[in-house]
């Protein structure tokens, strides 16, 4: 498998996108005026401390405040308690240091906690958790041993306290040990810098703010598989020149700058690959398709045969179909950068088998996945759950917002819907103010209804109330909106 990094850059946004194979499998956006805040480190205030949810509000300083659980408290009681008690904790006007953890959401604000951690190329490191680890995805016996030798190592020749910790990260994995202690000084001297920040002012403000896009995805994007690194601009290629020079040695002869007149997105059709993440229909190579819905709560993913048919029998049709399903529910996954609650309704299997070679597949299939995942098994009523790790707003979120016409539902009113309302809103404004006349502002497609199939029932309207009623087109209006005016 052959991996390319491809990063474009402009004054208002820095787009990054991962093409395996010459196919789009994850795209990320940072934008100048909204940069993501997850791994920034901030000292805040608590505002509002609630014991019935276990839970705090902190300001940090942004427009809405951030919230923090108790489980994500770091505190000397909390050895002690067996259930701990937020109020005993964390009192209002009280100042505490957090790290973000996601970033805010919609109407939700930034989640936080105060275990906090310092990301490298190589591991993380974790100041105040006594905690030395190493990435699951690193099998081996002997190099775990290998790497915890090494953070040991750098721990007594730094004089580190016990009370700090490391996690050895997946890319560590066959690393020198002179680039794994490298990258502990370099954390070390990180968090003393954070130190005497937190030391020298102790209002709201942020202490500590995590790498831009481009040079993060050196750190957290870049693996064996990577062949080239294109930038398209030649000033930032320069500083990522020196960031990999300095931190991820060996990047160099990957990195290139990319000067065509062609756009770099346009490379393998990037560009149209993202418009197509933004609609709910997928379609599979096979004829069939997926529907995919993101709601506040969740996110559905619905699998149907469409237009294929198979070849032999209706269950080896479905199995098909689902087998396909799994790769493109997948990239969809890590290129809409879904996550949460997801749930897949693949089409319904009557062999346990072939249920279980579907969801084999997809374990499979997650743990290219950079965010943690983790699935069940599946359901009475057919549905396969899982979890995916939400960190920062999916490319939905990012680029879209709700529609100002139907508010989001996705669909809007009828123009008869619309037409029955007004009559009943007629009647009773008739009731309540009695005018001499009505004057009805309405779209063109009510406005026609009413003078072509509902025109007997304004007629039966008229004769009631004994008032004549006027019907004018309003160009501007939705087909939701009208407005009932007394002449």
């Amino acid at each position: 498998m052959s991996e390319e990094l491809l990063i474009n850059i402009t004054p208002m946004e820095t787009r990054v996108a991962l093409v395996e194979n010459g196919v789009l499998q994850e795209v990320y956006i940072e934008r100048v005026r909204r940069r993501g805040i997850v791994g920034n480190i901030y000292c805040g205030k608590v505002v509002r401390v609630l014991p019935g949810m276990q839970a705090a509000f902190v300001d940090i300083g942004l427009d809405r405040a951030a919230f923090i659980h108790v489980a994500e408290l770091t505190h000397p009681l909390l050895s002690n308690q067996e259930e701990p008690n937020i109020a005993a904790l964390l009192h209002e006007g009280q100042r505490l240091v957090v790290q973000v953890t996601k970033d805010p959401i919609g109407t939700k604000g930034a989640r936080l906690t105060t275990h906090l951690s310092l990301p490298s190329r190589y591991l993380v490191y974790m100041p105040k958790t006594a905690h030395v680890g190493v990435s699951q995805r690193i099998e081996q016996h002997e190099e775990r041993e290998r790497l915890k030798a090494l953070v040991t190592q750098a721990r007594q020749e730094l004089q580190l306290d016990e009370a700090s910790g490391f996690i050895l990260r997946t890319a560590a994995e066959g690393a020198g040990s002179e680039e794994v202690l490298a990258d502990i000084h370099f954390l070390h001297r990180v968090w003393l810098a954070v130190e005497r920040r937190l030391a020298r002012d102790q209002g709201i403000r942020c202490v500590y703010e995590d790498l831009p896009l481009f040079m993060r995805s050196m750190r957290d994007f870049v693996r064996p598989e990577l062949e080239k690194i294109r930038i398209d601009s030649r000033e930032n290629y320069q500083r990522l020149l020196e960031f990999v020079h300095e931190f991820v040695p060996g990047l160099e002869s990957k990195l290139e700058y990319y000067p065509g007149e062609r756009p770099i997105f346009d490379l393998y059709s990037v560009e149209d690959e993202i418009q197509k993440a933004l609609g709910r229909k997928v379609q599979l190579k096979c004829g069939g398709y997926l529907v995919i819905d993101q709601t506040e709560a969740m996110t559905t993913i619905d699998v149907n045969t469409g237009a294929f048919v198979g070849h032999r029998n209706l269950e080896e049709t479905i199995f098909k179909t689902n087998l396909e399903a799994v790769s493109a529910i997948v990239r969809q996954l890590r290129l809409r950068n879904l996550g949460g609650i997801i749930i897949i309704d693949f089409i319904d299997m009557d062999d346990a088998e072939h249920q279980r070679q579907v969801l084999r597949l997809l374990e499979k299939s997650l743990e290219k996945d950079h965010a943690k995942t983790k699935l069940s098994g599946v359901t009475e009523l057919g549905l396969v759950q899982m979890t995916r790790k939400r960190t920062r707003e999916s490319l939905e979120q990012v680029m879209c917002e709700p529609c100002s016409l139907c508010q989001g539902r996705g669909s809007l009113k009828t123009a008869e819907s619309v037409c029955y309302e007004v009559l009943r809103d007629l009647l009773r404004v008739d009731r309540a103010y009695s005018g001499e006349a009505y004057l009805v502002m309405a779209s063109q497609a009510v406005v026609d209804r009413f003078l072509d199939e509902d025109s007997a029932a304004i007629a039966d309207l008229e004769a009631f109330i004994g008032k004549p009623i006027r019907f004018q087109v309003e160009s501007l209006y939705s087909q939701e909106q009208f407005d009932i005016v007394l002449q």
